[in-house]
């Protein structure tokens, strides 16, 4: 059976060996690489621009950024028929190919953040060793704890005061060199998609921007929601073990502060995003090139409903209001931010499946009809459930790292 065959309905004259080739994956694709830039874009603004009002959710944003990295090439691997071979793109060099050039972005970018964790939190990981060294009752966590620790200190012990302003220095120049670094890693994807020739939706020099300006709104978006949640989840730790009301108050105080601070980022970028894809709209529909036919028709009555509705309508416009609403809460920014992530996805959703929504005939159309019940390794790869596979990873790996590089704590100055 040929890859595409089970999810691609056909409509009037399409080619025999035309098929929905890239499916659901190749969706989430784009959709993480962008978390992973947004995540570090906002973690930036606070290290490069001393943004202080960001100061406690940079931390955070940084060690999610980190969790996300490795689920970025998930997709990818799941969208393989050789998952094995995807490991040579990383291993072998080739800079006259953007698919080789993602590789050595991606692997740059890796160590750029590793790197930037390390310097973060090198006076704690010291100060934690020092701790559980003097500490005899050790539990067989804290032990295995200490272990990793020393090994991620790398020997570096030294906590003098022109130790930690070197770290605060690498901090600040590691962080600067990120944010372009971040912006390629997610351009690239624009890049792909905007220069293949064959496919007019997607042929756009403004694929690039369009992608880098979203994956910055989806990133700070999840990063919001996410650390609501996290923090939500800490208040009800701490009724537990019966605090006294200060402490609960100071939570609920910080809270609140970093979510309205970033919630400004997040209105400006939005604004950014919306006007540069309405800018694409407008300009294609004015330039009405040879291909514009087709791409009205697909625009603007198949997938009118997602485009309008769903990806402007539900994803940019409603967001936008409650976050301009005066007297914003908590609960109204994380709709907000849930309804942002909605939108960016249905964005990618738009570009990837409308971009093959047509044949190359111009007179015949494809419908993707994503697998929800696997029935096969390719149905599990290409549909719901694979999806949701990728989509959960990362919070499995920022509990683990949570572990190692505690996101919440305040003590350090960064």
């Amino acid at each position: 059976m040929v890859h595409g065959e089970l999810w691609t309905i056909k409509e009037l004259f399409v080619l025999p060996n035309e098929y929905i080739y890239w499916s659901i994956q190749i969706v989430m694709y784009p959709y993480m690489t962008g978390l992973v830039a947004g995540a570090f874009v906002l973690s930036s603004l606070y290290h490069v621009f001393n943004v202080e009002s960001l100061k406690n959710i940079a931390r955070f944003a940084l060690v999610f950024s980190f969790a996300l990295l490795p689920v970025a090439m998930m997709p990818l691997m799941l969208h393989l028929q050789q998952p094995l071979r995807g490991v040579h793109v990383l291993m072998t060099p080739h800079f006259t190919s953007a698919i080789s050039a993602f590789g050595i972005v991606f692997l740059g970018y890796g160590f750029i953040v590793a790197a930037e964790i390390w310097f973060v939190y090198r006076t704690y990981i010291v100060r934690n060793i020092v701790r559980l060294r003097e500490k005899v009752d050790r539990s067989a966590g804290e032990t295995l704890l200490l272990t990793i620790h020393k090994i991620i200190a790398l020997g570096a012990y030294d906590l003098s005061e022109k130790a930690v302003a070197a770290d605060h220095k690498a901090v600040r120049l590691l962080a600067t060199i990120g944010i372009p670094v971040a912006c390629f890693l997610h351009g690239y994807a624009g890049f792909i998609f905007g220069s293949v020739k064959a496919n007019a939706l997607w042929m756009t020099p403004l694929m690039p921007v369009i992608f880098i300006c979203s994956a910055i709104v989806s990133g700070i978006a999840l990063c919001i929601l996410s650390y609501a949640v996290f923090m939500e989840i800490r208040k009800m730790i701490a009724k537990r073990s019966q605090p006294g009301p200060g402490q609960i108050a100071e939570l609920r105080s910080i809270e609140k502060h970093e979510v309205h601070s970033t919630a400004r980022y997040l209105l400006l970028f939005m604004t950014l995003a919306i006007t540069l894809e309405l800018l694409d709209v407008i300009f294609r529909g004015y330039t009405a090139v040879k291909s514009w036919d087709i791409i009205r028709e697909v625009i603007y009555n198949k997938d009118f409903v997602k485009i309008f509705i769903f990806q402007y309508g539900i994803g940019n416009v409603l967001p936008f209001i409650l976050l301009l609403l005066p007297r914003l809460s908590t609960r109204r920014a994380c709709l907000a931010c849930l309804l942002v992530l909605f939108g960016v996805f249905m964005m990618r959703w738009n570009v990837v499946i409308g971009g093959q929504a047509f044949s190359l005939t111009f007179a015949g159309f494809m419908e993707y009809h994503m697998p929800v019940i696997p029935t096969s390794m390719e149905t599990f790869k290409e549909g719901l459930t694979g999806a949701v596979s990728v989509a959960i990873t990362p919070f499995i790996l920022f509990y683990f790292l949570n572990k190692i590089f505690p996101a919440f704590i305040r003590d350090e100055k960064h």
